[in-house]
């Protein structure tokens, strides 16, 4: 702990800490790779008393962030000129209504939210915490905190249903992006994940859900102010890098949650194409030009392109594969 780049936020700042930005999906991963490390090993080792901490830790963390006893302990701003890596109103972001949602003041691309109850988050949340309950209930015998996992999970997941569905003119129903609890609705999607494209890969949501399919169709569209379409392929950006960068982790996305050969076979060709030729995936590229790409190094695309791959050959898809040229 010597304290790193970002001492200076106005936050509850601490020197073993790289930066304070509260996001629901940093919570998540870690319950979504012990429950799966354990399904395949089967080694239920790691289930130790630091565990039965972290699981308290992440239930009083989510608890006061669905704010309904006052706007909770968390603020953050920035001394910066990036809009987006700073909160608005005091450093407590805009104001939700207390609904059972739980408030995320930054999304995965540390980008803060508009509205704060972020959806797909709110999705990623419901299912890693039924996936804790079930290790607490099988290895940890601690039905009481099992319990506690399962009513906030199912508490979010009907709030969900009730604030987070909009009526879309062209589309049907479909899952906003962001909500506050008031009524407003934001209508985009992010390249990262957890986004709403990505949210049967995460296992939030069953891919043949209507509403998610109308979602779908409507993220990857022209009527997604963040999807791009140009010379050298299309998919989705977001705000953290900006206009026209399409980010490869939103075409993989779309092949992950595909149920249609010939879209996963031109999802992995665009891939390949826009590596500027390199061999490596990149955080960004511009529609019409991959040489015009952010980072040379991304690990987190790299590994879901090979997660991708192997995914497509387990399910012996390798002719399809093979026939990309």
């Amino acid at each position: 702990p010597v304290g790193g780049h970002w001492m200076s936020d106005l936050t509850d700042m601490k020197p073993e800490l790289h930066e304070r930005k509260w996001e629901i999906d940093s919570l998540c991963y870690p319950l979504r790779l012990a429950y799966h490390y354990w399904q395949v090993t089967g080694d239920a080792s790691i289930f130790d008393e630091e565990w039965i901490q972290a699981i308290t830790n992440i239930l009083r963390t989510f608890k006061e962030q669905q704010r309904k006893d006052g706007v909770g302990p968390y603020k953050f701003e920035r001394k910066t000129n990036r809009a987006l890596d700073t909160m608005t109103n005091n450093g407590l972001g805009n104001p939700v209504k207390p609904v059972g949602l739980i408030a995320s003041a930054f999304r995965p691309s540390d980008d803060a939210t508009t509205l704060q109850f972020l959806v797909p988050s709110n999705f990623f949340a419901v299912s890693s915490l039924r996936k804790a309950a079930e290790i607490l209930q099988t290895v940890n015998k601690k039905p009481e905190l099992a319990k506690e996992c399962k009513d906030l999970a199912n508490e979010v997941e009907a709030a969900l249903k009730k604030y987070a569905v909009y009526k879309h003119p062209k589309y049907g129903k479909i899952y906003a992006f962001e909500v506050d609890g008031f009524g407003n609705h934001l209508l985009m999607d992010d390249a990262n994940v957890p986004s709403l494209i990505a949210m049967p890969y995460l296992g939030d949501v069953n891919v043949n859900d209507p509403i998610y399919q109308n979602t779908r169709r409507f993220v990857w569209s022209e009527d997604n102010p963040y999807f791009f379409k140009g010379k050298a392929g299309e998919g989705i950006g977001g705000p953290h890098i900006g206009y026209d960068m399409i980010w490869p982790m939103s075409i993989m996305m779309k092949a992950f949650t595909s149920k249609n050969d010939s879209e996963i076979k031109n999802c992995i060709k665009m891939l390949m194409e826009t590596d500027a030729g390199t061999g490596f995936m990149h955080e960004s590229f511009h529609k019409d030009d991959p040489k015009n790409f952010t980072r040379a190094w991304f690990a987190w695309q790299n590994t879901l392109f090979g997660e991708l791959i192997l995914k497509l050959v387990n399910e012996g898809k390798t002719d399809l594969l093979n026939s990309i040229e």
